[in-house]
């Protein structure tokens, strides 16, 4: 991990390569490097922020070239555990993981390779160069190379005196950028709207060859050199604005403040319908999901958030059962399968290397009813699912995720109304409304973020606290989750989400004056509930912050302070509060000087293990 951009033109591409790392930077990073050929090997890296390598890149000349950002996961951040690696006249950048790394290590020390770094990336290298010398071509050895590798890698390797770059993709994502003077290779679109808006997404498998003026792909089938592999060229819709920072001071303002527009983008297609459709979600939905009687979603960190968020809407609104299963846990349990089961994957890249093997693991288990709600349209997890909802969201660049997550409960929002449709659970009157309400969403949000003022003066008292507690119930328990996990992310205060029922079962102890206590509390049937709660932490002296919705009976007293968003919003309402919880961590993370859009140690697109 964590970014590959390479190219071959006939322009220096050396710009080309700093700008696309650039446009990287949003998916985390600790070092970075480049290798340029002139036509021997040239290599610079550096740790910490792309600039810095910019500032050794500057006057550098070069036609071919591949470069990098690092998030370490063999090794610490360092320059020489920084990309790329190199084996005599030969270069590799690499995302993903070697899982057998060690073993290719110890064979290739004994054959003579000397290592000088602590990374897996080195082997690649090492094993390239070991191939090269009984097959000397460098298409041909990358690929002997890639079927020696367990794990998941996307590789660029370029060779001293070759006039060729070669790429290769397995669970980490690649994809190919045709351009009018050259070639290019990148992690992510974004990396190359500078230079081309033509793609062509890599499949698991894929080697390809670049060149200035043509390219050449062999799929994981292929055998020799010459069995080529078909793959459609896509015209990204994305444009270079897209991915500008604006007027906004962070990319994480931009997205949060850009969510009625994704809203309204993602519920386009219900504008003006009268009923909803299984069509949503692909043309084999009415007959996938017209006896479904159970859900199982999986998905990670934020997305695993909004799954558990549509649970309760789906087991309330279509009478079905639903599990939320975090993905890094489930392919490693003994699971009971159920082939009758709808399983929901959701993703905001449609990499995520976890989610992605589970629908694998689930498939394999005899589950085939998948169901991707996802951002990217041609990402791995949409291409492995028999169904899609793809959520408009647009490039999300901020590491923390706002609009991919607001996006994503409008769709599962529609799958639960859906299924309930599809079980008799839906009245034409109640259909109508749900769609009503949906329509209105994009305005409702506007005016929650209308109090931004407000609540950047309550972030101002977070400026000394090291630990938070946020509380909800029902399906604001899942919100409460969310908030926390904003505000650890951007502003490193601990914090934890909680339901409010649970308070006197442990979390109280650590209720004082100095542990602000955020809480979310609609006009719903569980506010009493709540309100209760809240007076076990007032009675123990804790600082409460309640968002309340405006006919929420919570009064301001000594200790208790209260905003009231807009509007009560019935089921929909998570999507109003959790917008109120993103700026209350946006402004806490201003106020204690962090790095919002790159918070340390994380990454964008988690696509290792």
């Amino acid at each position: 991990m964590c970014g590959i951009v390479a190219a071959v033109a006939e322009r220096n591409i050396v710009p080309v390569l700093i700008e696309g790392l650039m446009k990287l930077e949003y998916r985390g990073y600790d070092s970075a490097g480049l290798a340029l050929l002139n036509p021997t090997l040239t290599r610079l890296r550096s740790v910490g922020r792309v600039a810095e390598l910019a500032a050794q890149a500057e006057g550098q000349v070069a036609h071919h070239g591949i470069a990098h950002t690092r998030w370490a996961t063999h090794g610490v951040p360092s320059e020489r555990n920084a990309h790329p690696h190199v084996s005599a006249g030969l270069a590799v950048v690499h995302n993903g993981i070697i899982e057998n790394y060690a073993e290719l290590k110890q064979e290739l020390t004994a054959a003579g390779y000397a290592f000088s770094s602590d990374t897996d990336t080195e082997v690649i290298a090492h094993l390239i160069q070991h191939t090269l010398k009984s097959t000397p071509d460098l298409f041909e050895a990358v690929r002997l190379t890639t079927l020696r590798l367990i794990g998941a890698y996307a590789i660029a390797v370029l060779q001293e005196w070759d006039d060729r770059i070669v790429v290769a993709r397995h669970g980490a994502p690649l994809l190919l950028g045709l351009g009018e003077d050259g070639n290019y290779a990148a992690s992510d679109a974004s990396a190359l709207l500078q230079v081309t808006r033509r793609m062509i997404y890599l499949e698991d498998g894929d080697v390809a060859e670049l060149k200035r003026g043509v390219i050449r792909i062999v799929g994981a089938g292929g055998t020799a050199m010459n069995v080529p592999a078909d793959r459609p060229v896509h015209v990204s819709t994305l444009s270079a604005d897209d991915v500008e920072l604006g007027d906004y001071q962070h990319y994480m303002q931009k997205e949060i403040f850009e969510q009625p527009q994704a809203l309204a983008a993602t519920l386009e297609m219900i504008g003006g319908a009268q009923t909803l459709t299984p069509n949503l979600f692909g043309v084999a939905a009415p007959e996938m999901l017209k006896d479904v009687r159970s859900v199982l979603i999986l998905a990670c960190g934020t997305s695993y958030h909004a799954g558990l968020v549509a649970r309760y809407w789906i087991e309330q609104l279509a009478g079905i059962a639903c599990s939320v299963e975090i993905a890094s846990e489930y392919r490693y349990r003994v699971s009971v399968p159920n082939p009758e089961q709808l399983v929901v994957a959701i993703s905001q890249s449609g990499e995520t290397a976890d989610t992605l093997a589970s629908v694998k693991h689930a498939k394999a288990l005899g589950m085939g009813r998948t169901l991707a709600i996802c951002n990217v349209p041609e990402s791995a997890i949409v291409r492995e699912c028999a169904l899609r909802f793809l959520t408009r969201a647009g490039p999300e660049i901020g590491v923390a995720s706002t609009k991919a997550f607001t996006t994503q409960l409008a769709a599962l929002f529609l799958l639960a109304v859906t299924l309930a449709k599809q079980a008799g659970r839906l009245t034409p009157e109640q259909e109508s409304g749900h769609l009503k309400a949906l329509r209105h969403l994009p305005v409702a949000v506007q005016k929650v973020l209308a109090l931004e003022p407000e609540i950047e003066v309550w972030a101002k008292r977070f400026a000394d606290k090291h630990h938070a507690l946020f509380l909800g119930r029902g399906h604001h328990y899942p919100i409460a989750l969310e908030g926390a996990l904003k505000l650890k992310e951007i502003s490193y205060i601990h914090a934890e989400g909680y339901p409010a029922g649970e308070l006197k079962h442990g979390p109280l102890a650590l209720v004082d004056k100095d542990m602000p206590v955020i809480s979310i509390a609609p006009n719903d049937a569980l506010l009493e509930k709540l309100k209760s709660n809240l007076k076990e932490v007032a009675a123990r002296g804790g600082e409460l912050y309640v968002f309340a919705d405006a006919d929420s009976a919570v009064d301001e007293e000594e200790g208790v302070h209260v905003l009231r968003l807009p509007e009560h919003y019935g089921l929909l309402s998570p999507v109003l509060h959790v917008i109120a919880l993103q700026l209350l961590s946006y402004h806490a993370a201003l106020v204690k000087g962090t790095d919002v859009d790159k918070p340390r140690n994380l990454a964008k697109s988690v696509t290792v293990e």
